[in-house]
């Protein structure tokens, strides 16, 4: 009878040590769900933001070119500032983000797209132009580092299907500003100021979403600290786990990191010759503007459903290297069309570049599956995009050049489909299943 009474009793005490945890103030709930439904919309929005800057300019590029007075030298060294700023910016953005928070920097970073996004068509000149296209791009630099460091701190359980959310709606706004700029441009009366300075007001609409989270500079978030209750039902102190999710990692000895970062590159160089010379390339061959912005859009709105699924493939895969190929296999046969029949087969290698283009959602989850912790991923993510984005500065200036000096395609083209074998090598090598920790850790 004893017996029996104190195996009650110790069952009644250990159901009350496994309820405790899960008894929130009866007002967390709602602010709980409240805050997942705001972050997820500032995710959606930013991501929509992270693109328009580089491909409505595309789209215009002729019309700016003649405007400015650009040569063709100085048009490719324009469509290198991206992955310039990329570097030099994207660098400061874990550093940022540890002293004022991921949140805050994402917000300075979607005040500054808009500012220079509204400020860049009625500068004048060539230089101007420049100083707002590097305003407009350093926000997007610090937001481009950030995003899988906010994915992986929110989203610890969701990195996958997160991140393929956030890559389709860059692909998204990517695309939409390649296909709609020139047809809008022409319904706001014909002039490339105006059509490109409308996409300022989405850069401030991304704004709102992250204004509450402004003051949010701690290692973890509520939500983390609610899930992390420990099996005494005590919630560890939010300064323990912030040293505990701080490795010191020397991400520079890591093999690993290395290999993302230089997949990234390539990928980049690929992207940002597409970006900014694809439409061209088709306006060359003669297909008329509007037609050329179309295949443009279709490059990138083919990122729209595979930056979501090929994330979530990846997250399901213990090595990535067969989507790396399958990717670089695509934009081999894209190249080689464009090379042989570029206005014949228009459309065919419009898609084939767009599947292509898709390593870099698969990069972006590479990052996020590559480290264990929030903090290392901010790491790696900073090291990976910043090197990334200095080896593909040259591409899309040697595009010009060479596309200046040998008067047609053939040579740039050529110098395209070259690079894609490099990235598939690195690329498997980055698919590997480590972590930087194990690489790096001091």
């Amino acid at each position: 009878m004893m017996a029996s009474m104190a195996r009650e009793e110790n069952r009644a005490t250990t159901s009350t040590r496994i309820r405790t945890p899960e008894a929130p103030t009866p007002a967390k709930p709602a602010p709980h769900a409240w805050t997942t439904r705001l972050l997820i919309a500032g995710i959606v929005l930013t991501a929509l933001n992270l693109r328009p800057a580089i491909t409505s300019l595309g789209a215009l590029l002729e019309e700016v070119r003649d405007a400015l007075g650009m040569s063709g030298s100085v048009a490719g060294l324009l469509t290198s500032v991206p992955p310039l700023c990329f570097a030099v910016f994207g660098v400061t953005a874990p550093r940022l983000a540890r002293r004022f928070g991921p949140a805050a920097v994402v917000c300075a970073g979607m005040v500054a797209i808009a500012a220079g996004l509204l400020i860049r068509p009625f500068t004048g000149g060539t230089a101007g132009f420049l100083a707002a296209s590097a305003l407009t791009l350093m926000g997007i630099a610090v937001s481009n580092v950030l995003m899988p460091v906010i994915v992986k701190r929110w989203f610890p359980d969701r990195v996958g299907s997160m991140t393929g959310l956030y890559s389709m709606a860059l692909a998204l706004g990517t695309a939409s500003a390649a296909a709609v700029t020139v047809p809008m441009t022409e319904a706001l009366g014909g002039s490339w100021q105006t059509g490109l300075a409308v996409w300022g007001g989405l850069g401030a609409a991304a704004v709102l979403p992250w204004v509450p989270f402004v003051r949010d500079r701690g290692a973890t978030t509520a939500q983390d600290t609610h899930a992390r209750v420990d099996e005494r039902g005590t919630a560890p102190a939010r300064d323990a786990h912030a040293r505990v999710d701080a490795p010191r990692l020397r991400v520079t000895r890591s093999r690993t990191a290395w290999a993302l970062a230089v997949y990234f590159g390539l990928q980049a160089t690929g992207a940002y010759i597409t970006m900014g010379w694809m439409a061209q390339i088709f306006r060359d061959s003669g297909v008329h503007a509007g037609t050329a912005g179309l295949l443009l859009a279709v490059t990138m709105v083919m990122g729209v459903p595979l930056a979501f699924v090929i994330p979530r493939l990846a997250t399901r895969l213990p090595h990535q290297g067969p989507i790396v190929l399958a990717l670089g296999v695509c934009g081999l046969a894209g190249y080689a069309g464009l090379y042989l029949a570029p206005a014949g087969g228009s459309w065919l290698w419009a898609l084939l570049l767009g599947i292509s283009n898709c390593s870099f959602p698969l990069a972006l989850t590479m990052v996020g599956m590559r480290a264990r912790t929030s903090a290392g991923v901010a790491q790696l993510s900073g090291f990976a995009q910043s090197t990334g984005y200095l080896i593909s500065i040259p591409g899309p200036l040697l595009v010009g050049v060479l596309y200046q000096h040998s008067g047609g395609w053939g040579l740039p083209i050529a110098l395209m489909a070259g690079l894609m074998i490099p990235q598939m090598a690195v690329g498997v090598l980055a698919g590997r299943d480590c972590t930087v920790e194990d690489e790096a850790t001091r």
